[in-house]
């Protein structure tokens, strides 16, 4: 398995991870007990790690969500609540949930120490989100608390390539939406309004930056053996499994 593949093969298994996490009652309960509406809380807990900033610069930073949806997520915030201060509670939820499921998982000391291992060799050059992240001071010292947040990091890492590669492939994040395979169904959650483009004619643009999106990505993955990059493929299968069955 090669750096590339490595992180090809990852992609999913971070998106199930973080979106258990994202999806689990107690985390849209802190939404709540903060007064904030579940779309308020999804782009400031995200975005709130860059600190207090404009929507605009929010918006260029998540990408794919459309940017008057940011505007009113963000404004909503930032009437009650500073930003950082949602990302903080975002990230002690966030500790308490990986140390609940992520605690028990037989080979834990494993993924920390693989994890780790590629979270330390990414350059966070250019991408914002993942440095604002990384730069959050972690409360919780607990195995599973590291673990989650470790492989979050490693998702924005993902995401965050995935923005640099759609737009050197001369695609908008809407464009991109659309020749993904949600379709216009992702452009509705992320607050596009139609019209949409028509698919057909982005869709070799996207399978060339999903393959600049692994390489950008692979960069990290070098960091363990071909041997490493195998058992990490299947650490993160087995996490994936336990947290959906």
């Amino acid at each position: 398995m090669t750096p590339e593949q490595a992180a090809a093969n990852a992609r999913a298994g971070l998106a199930v991870i973080v979106g258990a996490f994202a999806e689990s009652p107690r985390t849209l309960r802190r939404a709540r007990l903060l007064g904030l509406s579940g779309w308020a809380y999804h782009v400031s807990a995200r975005a709130g790690a860059l600190g207090d900033v404009r929507p605009e610069t929010v918006a260029a930073a998540l990408a794919f969500i459309a940017p008057e949806a940011v505007t009113d997520g963000w404004e909503a915030t930032v009437k009650t609540h500073a930003p950082t201060e949602v990302a903080t509670w975002h990230l002690v939820e966030l500790c308490d949930w990986g140390t609940e499921h992520l605690g028990g998982f037989p080979r834990l000391t494993r993924l920390l120490d693989l994890s780790r291992r590629v979270a330390d060799r990414i350059d966070p050059a250019g991408l914002p989100l993942f440095a604002a992240w990384q730069a959050m001071p972690v409360p919780n010292t607990e195995p599973g608390a590291q673990a989650a947040v470790l492989l979050h990091l490693l998702h924005e890492h993902r995401q965050g390539v995935h923005v640099i590669a759609v737009r050197a492939a001369g695609l908008t994040p809407l464009e991109a939406i659309i020749a993904g395979p949600e379709g216009e169904t992702g452009a509705v959650a992320f607050g596009w309004q139609p019209p949409y483009p028509p698919a057909g004619p982005l869709l070799r643009r996207l399978l060339w930056a999903d393959a600049v999106a692994d390489a950008l990505a692979g960069q990290a993955f070098a960091a363990l053996d071909r041997a490493e990059r195998l058992e990490f493929a299947g650490l993160l299968e087995s996490l994936s499994h336990r947290l959906v069955r």
